[in-house]
């Protein structure tokens, strides 16, 4: 049976969860089966939708619909030229949180707060905090340089309580995050919960081939690295014998692969030329990305699918925190939820011995 809750932060009360515990929107990994046993144990699922159209994202938010009944999250791409349809679509299927990798425009958070949707943006500056609360966000999720994906290179421990002495709604702490100790931390800081996303790929909940979660559960902690050969921007993933190779691999022998993995996104995608030109014009107005990062933004997800939905470690990357050196089980959403609030309510009382 699952835990009752034990811990009631202001992000609980916002959003309706049980636990101040939040599954992240990872491409290819954040699919309706980790999304809904997310929610069922308590804590906040969030489907990513960055790599699906938007049929199959109506498709996915049904699924876990009828999966679960509690509430849980869409991750959108901001700057994405359907990102208005998709907003839409959450508001159709009363979606309850639409959270953002960017600072959404004024317009969109207006749109989604006036059908009781809480926004919550990704911010990586306690300065893109304090703007999009000032635009109406309802709670930032702010990733130190800890965390998997794209990331940033300050650690959450000095990211986070930059953010949270400038913004009075509710602060999500990601990066670096895996059981109940750092919740206990995150909360003691005065954030209102923890995101986590390699601790939630590596659940029996994820649909991460076990080979891939098997590889996983075998790295040390500095088996990482943060490269920006990948997509122009720095991510982090592990190191396997494809990233060294991208490490040392010029731009012009890379340029072959990504040209394939571009026309593969765009028929994945089912985007036109047209529309995929406008994302990239809308990435690099809203992200500062050059030519040559924009030539490599659609590399990132076909190379995430080869690694983490196909199993294919050769072809493909495989996005990863710090704390994959710390993981050596692979529980499930309800065990490992269970396990991480119960603990961090128990350091709470003992810290609680410490004041006189």
């Amino acid at each position: 049976m699952a835990t009752e809750q034990l811990l009631r932060t202001p992000f609980t009360d916002l959003v309706g969860v049980r636990h101040p515990v939040v599954q992240t929107g990872m491409g290819w990994v954040s699919g309706p089966r980790l999304v809904s046993g997310t929610a069922n144990a308590g804590g906040l699922g969030i489907l990513a939708s960055a790599t699906m159209t938007i049929q199959e994202l109506e498709r996915a938010i049904v699924e876990v619909k009828g999966r679960t009944d509690q509430p849980f999250g869409v991750n959108l791409r901001a700057d994405a030229a359907d990102a208005p349809d998709r907003c839409r679509l959450l508001i159709e299927h009363g979606v309850k949180v639409a959270s953002f990798a960017l600072a959404p425009k004024p317009e969109l958070i207006a749109m989604l707060k006036e059908h009781g949707i809480v926004v919550m943006p990704s911010i990586g500056a306690a300065k893109h905090a304090v703007k999009v609360a000032s635009w109406g966000a309802d709670a930032v999720m702010v990733q130190g340089g800890e965390g998997g994906g794209h990331t940033g290179p300050v650690p959450t421990t000095l990211l986070l309580p930059t953010v949270l002495d400038a913004v009075g709604i509710p602060v999500i702490a990601a990066g670096g995050f895996f059981d109940g100790r750092g919740l206990a931390a995150a909360l003691s800081y005065g954030a209102a919960g923890v995101g986590m996303g390699t601790r939630f790929l590596l659940t029996r909940d994820s649909a991460v081939p076990d080979a891939v979660k098997r590889l996983y559960l075998e790295r040390g902690l500095t088996d990482t690295v943060v490269t920006a050969k990948v997509d122009g921007m720095p991510h982090r993933m592990l190191r396997t014998d494809l990233v060294e190779e991208l490490e040392e691999t010029s731009a012009v022998r890379r340029m072959g692969p990504t040209l394939r993995r571009t026309l593969e996104f765009k028929r994945t995608s089912g985007m036109s030329w047209p529309a995929l030109l406008k994302d990239g014009r809308e990435m690099r107005k809203a992200q500062g990305r050059t030519l040559g990062q924009m030539a490599l933004a659609a590399n990132t997800p076909m190379m995430l699918k080869a690694g983490l939905v196909e199993g294919d470690t050769s072809a493909g990357v495989l996005a990863s925190g710090q704390v994959v050196g710390v993981i050596d089980d692979l529980p499930t959403c309800e065990e490992l939820i269970d396990r991480i609030v119960t603990r961090a309510a128990e350091e709470l009382r003992r810290a609680r011995g410490y004041v006189v």
